[in-house]
């Protein structure tokens, strides 16, 4: 069995953009400016940008923290969207989720210019994503794609079965999963809450990638030998603890990772690639725009 390690990739390519980016300040060029907008105050959204934010200053890219109280208004948002649209020195800029309540998500992420949109959720880059033409992908997807090609993980002909139909994983993974080229032509099986019998399903899977995001769902009889599993979820579950909780992901570990070849842990696995996937979306874009000046 074989850990399939996020930290240490991540690593390898924050470390590989340093580079990029230490060479386009020998060359005179603008570094990467990447912006973050985010909307009350949301521990986790906070925490979450502040570790996007260190991981900008680390790679040397320039990052902004736009804050907005929680009342902000959708108007407000939207016309703070335009601004950074038009503003020629950012190169990428993700609206951090969730909004509150009198803010419209879908009609926020529309507002994104498709060539800023570093997240991939705006519709344009999702058409072609699933179109194959190049745009940005997601991050967490695009972090589980570049897991599996730098482990080698053979994806050709392999069944995948998807745990989870959301716009920010389950569906991109479900396309990018059966797309040409490697990672991908794998016959791919999308399922859902309403999927009946999925241990039947998920026992013929050579690859699952669960993104349920409830703790321990798949369990070791839920899958066969030599499985190849990446788990998506991380959950908080409260316990007698100092810190009054353990993180844990949508797979029962301890025992699945008996009998599967390759295996993402939580934490430590799929989380620390979304943000290396985001800094990689934010030199692509740095990167098209000066193809385009």
């Amino acid at each position: 069995m074989t850990i399939l390690d996020g930290k240490k990739i991540s690593n390898d390519i924050k470390d590989e953009i340093a580079e990029e980016v230490k060479q386009m300040k020998a060359k005179g060029e603008k570094i990467p400016h990447l912006a973050a907008v985010i909307v009350g105050n949301d521990g986790a959204s906070l925490t979450y940008v502040g570790s996007k934010v260190r991981a900008c200053e680390r790679v040397g890219f320039e990052s902004t923290m736009v804050r907005m109280s929680n009342t902000t208004s959708e108007i407000e948002l939207l016309d703070k969207i335009d601004e950074l649209n038009n503003n020629a020195d950012i190169d990428g800029f993700i609206i951090q989720l969730p909004l509150p309540p009198q803010i419209n998500t879908q009609k926020v992420l529309m507002a994104v210019n498709p060539d800023k949109d570093v997240d991939g959720f705006h519709p344009t880059n999702f058409g072609k994503m699933a179109l194959d033409m190049s745009t940005f992908i997601p991050a967490t997807p695009f972090g589980i794609l570049e897991l599996l090609d730098r482990y080698g993980v053979e994806t050709k002909g392999k069944h995948t079965v998807v745990i989870g139909r959301s716009h920010i994983v389950g569906r991109p993974m479900s396309i990018l999963m059966g797309r040409k080229g490697f990672p991908g032509n794998s016959t791919v099986t999308l399922t859902h809450s309403h999927t009946k019998n999925i241990t039947q399903i998920t026992s013929q899977a050579d690859i699952i990638i669960s993104a349920l995001g409830i703790p321990k769902f798949l369990k070791a009889e839920m899958v066969k030998d030599d499985a190849v599993i990446i788990d998506v979820g991380i959950t908080r579950v409260p316990d007698d603890s100092e810190k009054g909780y353990y993180i844990t992901g949508d797979v029962d570990f301890e025992f699945v990772k008996k009998k599967a070849s390759y295996i993402t842990p939580v934490p430590g696995g799929v989380g620390p690639m979304t943000i290396a996937m985001l800094l990689k979306n934010t030199l692509l874009a740095r990167e098209q725009h000066r193809s385009s000046c």
